[in-house]
């Protein structure tokens, strides 16, 4: 059992692989992290996404066990144990109810869906959509390159440029999206090594089914799951052309992880009145 008597409430705004990558962070660290989540999350690396405990009703991402709880009650049973809740709380109404002293939007939208700077005495944002110093305290620059991870007080992270970020030498191409609006049926699984041209998965629409193709060779690093529904151009996946990288999808990302640092950073540095 752990005693989260004394330690500061923090709650996390989204459960995808960047968002679990700081849950992750702070969960290590020592801290007992409450997770809010869509009811329907469309996270493609789901072997590293906190957001599958919706889904399951409790996932692993190394070595952590994220659980799906009903309510705020459960989630201090939960976080008793070691373990982190999961929360459906698309709204952030359980920001309100607990008044946490911290508050991460992690949800990656790029764009604000409700995330106040009041709302918590220390408030971050992952990426673009938000102004430090407006809409939250700090924002985390999301980006890759040398920028990764800067933390910004003032000013906004770099615009989405709707770019993937390079992996192998390869952008947009490592990404699998939705030729057409229907349920997703996977063909494939992450982990699987696929050819260009080959079908991943199909999409199925009042009995009109399109093949989802691959762009490039590679490893299948995340794919949604069977069953959602999708809208043309939805990224449904994507690929690693790293064909000896099979481990990095099941492991937190090294994007995610450098995010996670400056997050932690910005938590020890505020609990610690110093400000940065």
């Amino acid at each position: 059992m752990r005693d989260i008597k004394n330690r500061p409430l923090i709650i996390v705004r989204g459960g995808g692989d960047l968002a679990t990558g700081t849950i992750h962070r702070l969960w290590r660290a020592g801290f007992s992290p409450i997770v809010l989540e869509a009811p329907m999350p469309a996270a493609v690396r789901r072997a590293v996404s906190s957001c599958e405990a919706v889904f399951e009703g409790e996932c692993v991402v190394e070595g952590m066990k994220a659980v799906l709880a009903k309510d705020a009650k459960e989630a201090f049973e939960i976080l008793k144990r070691g373990d982190v809740p999961v929360i459906v709380d698309p709204e952030g109404k359980t920001i309100d109810k607990l008044k946490p002293e911290v508050v991460i939007d992690a949800i990656i939208a790029k764009k604000n869906l409700g995330t106040k700077i009041d709302i918590a005495p220390l408030t971050v944002a992952l990426g673009p959509g938000f102004t430090a110093g407006e809409d939250v305290d700090y924002v985390v620059e999301t980006q890759r390159g040398h920028d990764l991870g800067r933390v910004i007080k003032s000013g906004t992270a770099v615009p989405n440029t709707g770019i993937p970020g390079n992996i192998g030498g390869y952008t947009k191409e490592r990404v699998i999206y939705a030729p057409m609006e229907g349920r997703f049926c996977p063909i494939k699984k992450i982990g699987d090594f696929v050819k260009k041209g080959e079908a991943v998965a199909v999409v199925e629409n009042d009995g009109k089914t399109a093949e989802v193709l691959a762009q490039i060779d590679g490893i299948i690093r995340g794919l949604l799951r069977d069953g959602y529904m999708v809208k043309k151009g939805f990224k449904t996946g994507d690929i690693d052309p790293r064909r000896e990288e099979l481990k990095n999808c099941f492991t937190i990302s090294d994007k995610a992880r450098c995010i996670a640092g400056s997050v932690l950073e910005l938590v020890c540095a505020h609990l610690n009145g110093k400000n940065i």
